[in-house]
Protein backbone atom coordinates (compact mmCIF):
# COMPACT_ATOMS: atom_id res chain seq x y z
CA UNK A 1 0.00 0.00 0.00
CA UNK A 2 1.26 3.48 -0.89
CA UNK A 3 2.34 5.79 1.94
CA UNK A 4 0.73 8.70 0.15
CA UNK A 5 -1.54 9.52 -2.76
CA UNK A 6 -2.72 12.76 -4.34
CA UNK A 7 -4.97 13.36 -7.33
CA UNK A 8 -6.36 16.43 -9.02
CA UNK A 9 -5.68 18.82 -11.88
CA UNK A 10 -2.46 20.29 -13.24
CA UNK A 11 -1.55 23.10 -15.62
CA UNK A 12 1.71 24.76 -16.60
CA UNK A 13 3.27 27.42 -18.76
CA UNK A 14 6.88 27.73 -19.84
CA UNK A 15 9.04 30.19 -21.75
CA UNK A 16 9.33 27.94 -24.83
CA UNK A 17 7.53 28.85 -28.01
CA UNK A 18 4.59 26.57 -28.84
CA UNK A 19 5.16 23.57 -29.20
CA UNK A 20 7.89 23.13 -26.57
CA UNK A 21 10.73 20.99 -28.02
CA UNK A 22 11.64 19.46 -24.64
CA UNK A 23 8.77 16.95 -24.56
CA UNK A 24 9.17 15.74 -28.16
CA UNK A 25 12.90 15.17 -27.66
CA UNK A 26 12.70 13.35 -24.30
CA UNK A 27 14.26 16.46 -22.67
CA UNK A 28 17.29 16.43 -24.98
CA UNK A 29 16.51 19.50 -27.13
CA UNK A 30 17.68 23.01 -26.27
CA UNK A 31 14.65 25.11 -25.22
CA UNK A 32 13.58 27.77 -27.72
CA UNK A 33 14.96 30.58 -25.53
CA UNK A 34 18.14 28.64 -24.71
CA UNK A 35 17.04 28.06 -21.12
CA UNK A 36 13.85 26.68 -19.56
CA UNK A 37 11.58 28.47 -17.12
CA UNK A 38 8.39 26.66 -16.18
CA UNK A 39 5.71 26.82 -13.49
CA UNK A 40 3.98 23.50 -12.82
CA UNK A 41 0.76 24.19 -10.89
CA UNK A 42 -1.01 21.34 -9.10
CA UNK A 43 -4.45 21.47 -7.46
CA UNK A 44 -5.06 18.55 -5.12
CA UNK A 45 -8.72 17.53 -5.16
CA UNK A 46 -8.10 14.53 -2.93
CA UNK A 47 -4.96 13.47 -1.13
CA UNK A 48 -3.38 12.11 2.02
CA UNK A 49 0.14 11.47 3.30
CA UNK A 50 0.90 9.68 6.57
CA UNK A 51 -2.60 10.47 7.83
CA UNK A 52 -2.37 14.16 6.85
CA UNK A 53 -5.25 15.21 4.59
CA UNK A 54 -4.27 17.40 1.63
CA UNK A 55 -7.70 17.86 -0.01
CA UNK A 56 -8.24 21.26 -1.65
CA UNK A 57 -4.64 22.48 -1.36
CA UNK A 58 -2.47 23.63 -4.27
CA UNK A 59 1.24 23.98 -4.94
CA UNK A 60 3.47 25.21 -7.76
CA UNK A 61 6.87 23.87 -8.74
CA UNK A 62 8.86 26.70 -10.35
CA UNK A 63 11.96 25.56 -12.18
CA UNK A 64 14.82 26.84 -14.30
CA UNK A 65 17.42 24.98 -16.34
CA UNK A 66 20.25 26.82 -18.13
CA UNK A 67 20.12 24.52 -21.18
CA UNK A 68 18.47 21.29 -22.25
CA UNK A 69 16.41 19.87 -19.39
CA UNK A 70 18.03 16.46 -19.62
CA UNK A 71 21.45 18.02 -18.88
CA UNK A 72 20.32 18.99 -15.40
CA UNK A 73 21.66 21.94 -13.37
CA UNK A 74 18.02 22.61 -12.52
CA UNK A 75 16.96 25.15 -9.90
CA UNK A 76 13.63 24.39 -8.25
CA UNK A 77 11.51 26.47 -5.90
CA UNK A 78 8.21 25.50 -4.34
CA UNK A 79 5.17 27.70 -3.69
CA UNK A 80 2.61 26.17 -1.33
CA UNK A 81 -0.94 27.31 -0.57
CA UNK A 82 -0.88 29.58 2.47
CA UNK A 83 -3.83 27.61 3.89
CA UNK A 84 -1.57 24.58 4.40
CA UNK A 85 -0.66 24.05 8.05
CA UNK A 86 2.78 22.89 9.19
CA UNK A 87 2.09 19.17 8.71
CA UNK A 88 0.49 19.75 5.29
CA UNK A 89 3.38 21.98 4.19
CA UNK A 90 5.88 19.31 5.21
CA UNK A 91 3.89 16.62 3.36
CA UNK A 92 3.62 18.65 0.13
CA UNK A 93 7.30 19.60 0.35
CA UNK A 94 8.31 15.93 0.56
CA UNK A 95 6.06 15.00 -2.38
CA UNK A 96 7.02 17.94 -4.60
CA UNK A 97 10.78 17.52 -4.01
CA UNK A 98 10.73 13.80 -4.70
CA UNK A 99 11.91 13.14 -1.15
CA UNK A 100 8.84 10.97 -0.53
CA UNK A 101 9.35 9.02 -3.77
CA UNK A 102 6.79 9.09 -6.54
CA UNK A 103 7.00 10.89 -9.92
CA UNK A 104 9.12 13.84 -8.76
CA UNK A 105 11.83 11.48 -7.51
CA UNK A 106 12.68 10.78 -11.17
CA UNK A 107 13.37 14.50 -11.66
CA UNK A 108 15.51 14.80 -8.52
CA UNK A 109 18.83 13.75 -10.16
CA UNK A 110 18.52 16.75 -12.50
CA UNK A 111 18.12 19.22 -9.62
CA UNK A 112 21.26 20.94 -8.33
CA UNK A 113 19.57 23.72 -6.30
CA UNK A 114 16.48 23.65 -4.10
CA UNK A 115 15.73 27.36 -3.85
CA UNK A 116 13.28 27.10 -0.96
CA UNK A 117 9.58 27.31 -0.16
CA UNK A 118 7.24 30.30 -0.27
CA UNK A 119 3.68 30.38 1.07
CA UNK A 120 1.06 32.38 -0.85
CA UNK A 121 -2.68 32.30 -1.52
CA UNK A 122 -3.07 30.16 -4.66
CA UNK A 123 -6.12 30.41 -6.93
CA UNK A 124 -6.60 27.67 -9.51
CA UNK A 125 -9.48 28.22 -11.91
CA UNK A 126 -10.74 26.03 -14.75
CA UNK A 127 -13.43 26.68 -17.33
CA UNK A 128 -13.47 23.93 -19.95
CA UNK A 129 -10.05 24.10 -21.63
CA UNK A 130 -9.18 27.47 -20.04
CA UNK A 131 -7.06 27.56 -16.89
CA UNK A 132 -5.75 30.42 -14.74
CA UNK A 133 -3.46 30.20 -11.72
CA UNK A 134 -2.21 32.95 -9.42
CA UNK A 135 0.06 32.74 -6.39
CA UNK A 136 0.23 36.16 -4.77
CA UNK A 137 2.71 38.37 -6.61
CA UNK A 138 4.91 35.41 -7.57
CA UNK A 139 2.97 33.59 -10.31
CA UNK A 140 0.26 34.71 -12.74
CA UNK A 141 -0.35 32.31 -15.60
CA UNK A 142 -3.20 31.32 -17.88
CA UNK A 143 -3.63 28.90 -20.79
CA UNK A 144 -6.12 28.02 -23.52
CA UNK A 145 -6.27 24.41 -24.70
CA UNK A 146 -5.71 23.78 -28.41
CA UNK A 147 -8.95 22.19 -29.68
CA UNK A 148 -8.82 18.96 -31.66
CA UNK A 149 -10.43 18.91 -35.08
CA UNK A 150 -11.00 15.17 -34.80
CA UNK A 151 -12.91 15.16 -31.50
CA UNK A 152 -15.23 18.04 -30.70
CA UNK A 153 -14.74 19.63 -27.29
CA UNK A 154 -11.41 17.91 -26.62
CA UNK A 155 -7.85 19.22 -26.87
CA UNK A 156 -5.00 17.79 -28.90
CA UNK A 157 -2.99 15.40 -26.72
CA UNK A 158 0.64 14.34 -26.53
CA UNK A 159 0.85 10.76 -25.27
CA UNK A 160 3.60 8.52 -23.82
CA UNK A 161 5.68 11.56 -22.84
CA UNK A 162 8.52 11.85 -20.32
CA UNK A 163 6.90 14.27 -17.87
CA UNK A 164 6.64 13.94 -14.09
CA UNK A 165 2.97 14.92 -13.89
CA UNK A 166 1.44 12.59 -16.46
CA UNK A 167 2.40 10.53 -19.52
CA UNK A 168 -0.51 12.16 -21.41
CA UNK A 169 -0.65 15.95 -21.68
CA UNK A 170 -3.10 18.25 -23.41
CA UNK A 171 -1.59 20.92 -25.65
CA UNK A 172 -2.27 24.55 -24.76
CA UNK A 173 -1.04 28.05 -25.52
CA UNK A 174 -0.11 30.40 -22.70
CA UNK A 175 -2.21 33.55 -22.78
CA UNK A 176 -0.30 34.92 -19.78
CA UNK A 177 2.90 33.76 -18.13
CA UNK A 178 4.50 35.75 -15.31
CA UNK A 179 7.06 34.33 -12.85
CA UNK A 180 8.88 36.36 -10.20
CA UNK A 181 10.26 34.07 -7.51
CA UNK A 182 13.51 32.39 -6.43
CA UNK A 183 15.47 34.59 -8.88
CA UNK A 184 13.44 33.21 -11.81
CA UNK A 185 11.82 36.00 -13.81
CA UNK A 186 9.66 35.77 -16.93
CA UNK A 187 6.83 37.86 -18.40
CA UNK A 188 4.93 37.09 -21.58
CA UNK A 189 1.43 37.72 -22.89
CA UNK A 190 2.06 37.12 -26.60
CA UNK A 191 -0.13 34.00 -26.83
CA UNK A 192 2.71 32.19 -28.63
CA UNK A 193 4.21 30.34 -25.66
CA UNK A 194 3.70 26.76 -24.57
CA UNK A 195 1.30 25.31 -22.02
CA UNK A 196 -0.09 21.96 -20.92
CA UNK A 197 -2.79 20.57 -18.67
CA UNK A 198 -3.91 17.14 -17.45
CA UNK A 199 -5.56 15.35 -14.58
CA UNK A 200 -2.99 13.65 -12.35
CA UNK A 201 -2.78 10.83 -9.83
CA UNK A 202 0.48 10.43 -7.91
CA UNK A 203 1.44 7.89 -5.29
CA UNK A 204 4.55 6.90 -3.41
Amino acid sequence: MADWRIEGQYMETCNCSFICPCIGSNLAAVPTEGDCKAAIAMKIDKGKKDGVTLDGLAFIVLLHTPGAMGEGNMKVGLIIDEHADEAQTEAIGAIASGGAGGPMAALAPLVTEMAGIEKRPISFEQDGMSFAVKAGELIDQAIEGVPSMSKDGEPIYLDNVAHPVSTKLALAKATKSSFHAFGIDWDDASGTRNGHFAPFAWAG
